[in-house]
């Protein structure tokens, strides 16, 4: 896959959250990161549709990863709204990714140029790009 220069790539997970953006061009892509707000689980807990907590699940890590997808996807949402963004591919894990798709604005949507659905987050930027170019 060949991303134009500027646009972001945005790598998660159900805990984590990195943003680059292609310094290079389409024939040499070189990722830098991007500094981006702190993400907050309990600020988007109960927020992922179709998903809710109760007693016969105690266990609150499954609520504190949708939580932390609501809050990126909310963050990319506003990010593009606010025109940052112009665009994007998302390289996130399997189940993340099919958390945060729903919640994707019609703006996001358009700005989107593809998807990745792979863990990379906690590897090298060098592996995030190895994996972008053989998309």
């Amino acid at each position: 896959m060949q991303l134009p220069k500027g646009a972001t790539v945005a790598v998660t997970d159900g805990e984590k959250f990195n943003l680059f953006r292609n310094a290079g061009d389409e024939a040499d892509l070189k990722l830098t990161p991007l500094a981006h707000d702190v993400l907050n689980a309990a600020d988007h807990r109960g927020s992922t549709p179709g998903r809710h907590g109760s007693s016969a699940n105690p266990d609150g890590g499954q609520d504190k990863e949708d939580g932390f997808s609501a809050g990126v996807v909310a963050l990319l949402n506003r990010q593009v709204l606010e025109g940052q963004i112009s665009h994007l591919l998302i390289i996130a894990a399997p189940r993340t990714l099919g958390a945060i798709r729903p919640q994707y604005h019609a703006k996001l949507k358009a700005a989107l140029i593809g998807e990745i659905s792979k863990d990379l987050t906690g590897h090298a930027v060098q592996d995030v790009e190895k994996a972008i170019a053989a998309a």
